[in-house]
């Protein structure tokens, strides 16, 4: 009975989910390729990506959580069959997006200002400082590209923004390979090599999608809404209105890792670079529950827009099924190779020593990830997304953080100790957008039966 009500959930979320997570994929496999050419390169040099690409990875979530702002918008517009009224939408979401870039890129150049103020260590900030004014200029693109790629999953059109990804990430990696090590002629710049090919990479899939919008047959009524209608305040008010929440709250769960990261600092450059190793893998995991947990937002802002409040439901319970799956799949082979994976991204012993230590943290925090993704995404597909920053701050700074401080140095386990606290936050993160969920969906179902 259950796998009859949820079988065809199941169906859609994977054709929907897998495109995405594919492009996920292909962004995971970039960032484990950056980790191991720039830590193959220098173990400064991958410490100091790790804390420069953690303080960047804060922006990049948040302006990611606000171009999701886009999809319960196009989602309802696409369950009403309005392709005007999505090609104004995007051209709103493109505007809001270009706004938050700029003041992000405000926001980050007062932290490279003070960059010497977070108690790093000092022979890191000659390799930190230009890496990081690379990667401040490509934020515009990063914010440009999410904003196609979100009216692009609206409209269940998944697999064009994944070949664009993985497009994007072939480029970086090729630029990778010839920038950072001198190859063919190419200048050897080590670091600023990878943020030059990463900018590059991410300018180049800006205009790709760009031609394809304007050029593809499938794109054409929503080019014409694009083209004819004019900037609409109420449009971008309720994009900003969705898109800040959404954003904070991803960007708190971020901030609890970035500034675990900054503890980490002080622990020094080899906490620093085994705490890169095990980031750059555990993003292995967050992206594929996010990307199944896109599939969900997609599919639930389609059904709100119909009010079909018992799809939404099941779409939510078949999409946690599938992500508790992936979580077994991501947690196994890492147990099993949890000696070895080091190695990957460093020939140090002490680096591949102690990222061993933090696979059981790891995998300890893979249910509360799965869970907080999941419903987090169940409630932006049906816009109901002001309270999750209250519980993002709850979770991720009333709880995560001080836990971090706690277990890492008043008990003094460490780095472990500040990886043991990533379970506490995540989970309780996650039930509480579960609850959230849960009684929205039962209030409304209750509300139907009475009519």
């Amino acid at each position: 009975m259950q796998l009859t009500l949820y079988r065809q959930h199941y169906r859609s979320l994977l054709q929907l989910g897998l495109p995405i997570m594919v492009g996920q994929l292909g962004t995971i496999i970039l960032g484990f390729a950056d980790t191991l050419m720039v830590g193959h390169y220098g173990t400064n040099e991958l410490a100091a990506a790790s804390f420069v690409n953690n303080m960047f990875n804060l922006v990049i979530v948040f302006s990611t959580g606000f171009s999701y702002g886009l999809t319960p918008i196009v989602g309802q517009l696409y369950g009403q069959n309005k392709p005007i009224q999505i090609g104004q939408t995007l051209k709103n979401g493109l505007a809001a997006n270009s706004v938050i870039a700029l003041l992000l890129m405000l926001i980050m150049t007062v932290l490279y200002l003070n960059i010497h103020r977070l108690n790093q260590p000092v022979d890191l900030l000659p390799l930190m400082r230009p890496y990081y004014l690379v990667l401040l200029a490509s934020l515009i693109f990063v914010l440009l590209f999410n904003a196609f790629k979100q009216f692009a999953e609206g409209i269940t059109d998944t697999q064009t923004p994944m070949w664009i990804l993985l497009g994007g990430n072939l480029v970086n990696i090729i630029g990778n390979w010839l920038l950072i090590f001198g190859k063919w002629g190419c200048p050897e710049l080590g670091l600023l090599g990878a943020g030059i090919s990463t900018l590059l990479s991410r300018i180049i899939m800006v205009i790709t999608f760009i031609i394809i919008f304007l050029t593809a047959k499938r794109y054409r009524t929503y080019k014409e809404g694009f083209l004819q209608e004019r900037l609409n305040k109420d449009s971008f008010t309720q994009l900003n209105q969705l898109g800040w929440p959404v954003g904070l709250q991803m960007g708190m769960e971020t901030a609890s890792f970035s500034l675990s990261t900054i503890m980490v600092g002080w622990l020094g450059k080899t906490a620093l670079a085994a705490h890169q190793v095990m980031l750059t893998v555990g993003l292995f995991g967050f992206m594929l529950y996010y990307g199944m947990a896109a599939a969900v937002a997609v599919r639930i802002s389609y059904f709100k827009g119909q009010n079909d409040w018992r799809n939404i439901k099941n779409t939510a319970s078949a999409g946690f099924h599938l992500i508790l799956l992936l979580a077994i799949m991501v947690s196994v082979p890492l147990f099993l190779l949890r000696h070895q994976i080091g190695y990957l991204f460093s020939s140090d012993t002490d680096v591949v020593l102690l990222a061993a230590q933090l696979v059981l943290p790891f995998i300890l925090y893979q249910l509360g990830d799965g869970l907080q993704c999941n419903f987090s995404n169940a409630l932006r597909g049906i816009a109901d997304v002001k309270p999750v920053m209250l519980f993002a701050f709850i979770a991720y700074f009333v709880i995560a953080l001080p836990v971090g401080y706690l277990f890492g140095f008043i008990f003094d386990w460490g780095l472990t100790g500040i990886w043991l606290s990533y379970p506490f936050g995540l989970t309780s993160a996650g039930l509480m957008f579960y609850a959230r969920f849960k009684s929205k969906t039962k209030n409304a179902l209750t509300r139907a039966k009475a009519q």
